[in-house]
């Protein structure tokens, strides 16, 4: 006569698998967490190296023309390499107007960024300064940024 109760049955509990279901479980929920926060990341970076080359084309008109500043965004956007914007994203202005629209760069002559996160003003600037308004993604919306060249 064989004895049953000393044979093991292969295979797993069903408490086994309720853990692994609930590592996967977890692991999945970080993942989805993070990866919009790394493609918002993605893109702000992309649009700050937008904003450098576009200040930077500023800069090389000015110098390529004898210390004459463009007259309109057309005669600098051909020369930066932008990945994120288009060169018709971009307003150009010499009175620091700025706009609420997200999805576009408001470059200002003569003006200077008093903090990273106001808006660009011309008091304690000179005609050679440059300063450009743009939108980042945070968690909660957007934020405008400033940057100067």
């Amino acid at each position: 006569m064989s004895n049953n109760k000393n044979r093991k049955e292969g295979g797993f509990t069903i408490i086994e698998v309720l853990i692994v279901l609930a590592i996967a479980g977890l692991i999945m929920l970080i993942v989805f967490l993070a990866v919009p926060a790394l493609q918002r990341n993605s893109r702000n970076t992309q649009r700050k190296n937008d904003i450098s080359a576009i200040l930077g084309a500023v800069s090389e008109y000015t110098n390529n023309n004898g210390g004459v500043q463009p007259a309109a965004a057309s005669d600098f956007t051909g020369n930066a390499k932008l990945g994120y914007y288009k060169s018709t994203d971009v307003s150009f202005s010499t009175n620091g107007t700025t706009g609420t629209n997200v999805n576009t760069i408001y470059v200002t002559l003569g003006a200077r960024c008093t903090n990273a996160t106001t808006a660009p003003a011309t008091t304690n600037a000179t005609s050679r300064n440059v300063a450009a308004w743009f939108y980042v993604e945070t968690a909660g919306g957007t934020q405008g940024q400033c940057q100067e060249s």
